[in-house]
């Protein structure tokens, strides 16, 4: 059996998931590489990333460079003496750093590649109405996300899936990988398939203003899918027109009727314990959302404080 120095390489809670496993499998990290600490926040308060808490706590030898092509980080990483890195939740690597252990660099990446390449999978699949998805390893190459596929773990999606509840478990079941992952590399036993070229490949792009806007010209059910794919972050929001004023809004949960009406798309209908939005083949029930200058609350909290004029409509 191979004896394993790894290189453990992320940022976010979702890859603070697979280290501690790794921790926990009792696997040799000689090193952690996460992102430069950086202020956030009204305070701007610097905020170290949740894998560098992490690393710290279990006394973990720690990298924070700025450039990952910068000669001094580069002999940092190689003074380490590691033979296989590991990537989750990072950024891209030049070659100078992906190719230097002897058994490579992997990734865990929270889709069934080579479907949902990109910064947002656990989000897209959710949004597009997929009925399942899953996490693969790979071992990285020269482009995003299409190297040659090491395991795959299939995952299916609950009716009222949000990313929350879908992210965590993505993360539990891909810390499992990646320590099965180690296992095959250990024993040698690794059979890496190259990615098909020629499959019709939907993308997971980053987020952005954008794509994060509903548009209240489309179904209760790609409505629906885009807010429990952006709930709890980052959150898809609206503009609000009411009282004569324009406003932005945060919707966070919700359901759904369909049944025909003749009102215009975004009209909202208000009582003191419901708010629905008319859209072309129903209404979306809002169930709790975020108005300027307020804490996100349940609908009936929000009603009690605030009023939606005749002519209120989500824009």
């Amino acid at each position: 059996m191979t004896d394993l120095r790894i290189v453990f390489m992320g940022t976010p809670g979702f890859a603070v998931g697979v280290l501690q496993e790794l921790v926990a499998e009792g696997k040799n990290i000689v090193g952690v590489i996460t992102s430069p600490d950086k202020p956030a926040g009204r305070g701007r308060k610097v905020k170290h990333s949740a894998v560098k808490e992490f690393a710290i706590s279990h006394n973990l030898k720690l990298l924070q460079p700025n450039n990952l092509k910068d000669e001094n980080f580069l002999q940092e990483l190689k003074n380490l003496n590691a033979n296989l890195q590991i990537v989750v939740a990072f950024r891209m690597l030049p070659k100078a750093v992906w190719a230097m252990p002897e058994f490579g660099t992997f990734n865990l990446h929270a889709s069934l590649l080579p479907q949902y390449r990109g910064a947002a999978p656990i989000n897209w699949a959710i949004i597009n109405q997929e009925t399942k998805t899953g996490v693969t390893t790979f071992f990285i190459d020269d482009k995003i996300d299409t190297g040659a596929i090491i395991l795959k773990e299939e995952v299916a999606l609950s009716e009222r899936e949000t990313v929350g509840t879908l992210h965590d478990t993505l993360m539990n079941i891909g810390s499992k990988l990646v320590v099965k992952t180690v296992k095959h590399i250990e024993e040698n036993s690794v059979n890496p398939i190259t990615q098909p070229l020629d499959k019709s490949l939907k993308e997971a792009p980053k987020l952005s203003k954008t794509n994060t806007k509903i548009d209240w010209n489309n179904s209760t059910e790609e409505i629906d899918a885009l807010i429990r794919g952006l709930n709890p972050y980052p959150a898809a929001w609206s503009y609000l027109f009411n009282n004569n004023e324009q406003v932005t809004i945060k919707i966070y949960e919700c359901d759904f009727e369909n049944e025909k009406h003749s009102l215009p798309n975004g009209k909202i209908i208000g009582t003191k314990k419901e708010l629905k939005v008319a859209v072309k083949n129903g209404y979306l029930i809002i169930k709790e959302m975020q108005i300027p200058g307020k804490r996100k609350m349940d609908i009936k909290s929000l009603l009690n404080g605030y009023n939606f004029n005749e002519n209120s409509k989500m824009l």
